[in-house]
């Protein structure tokens, strides 16, 4: 399976973390529970701040 991480910052906390690039299923921030990123069957709609791919395959 490729994919990438990526590096997300939450526009609310400022909470970095990273996230999958093909997420199955709906990733929140781990410190205010805001939606970072929702699957859409493919690559997920990452829906903050992308501060930089951490891997790439």
């Amino acid at each position: 399976m490729a994919g990438s991480y990526y590096r997300v910052r939450c526009s609310d906390c400022e909470n970095e973390q990273i996230v999958f690039g093909k997420a199955a299923s709906e990733v929140a921030c781990a410190v205010c529970g805001t939606t970072l990123a929702v699957p859409t069957g493919g690559k997920a709609e990452i829906e903050h701040e992308i501060l930089e791919t951490v891997e790439a395959r």
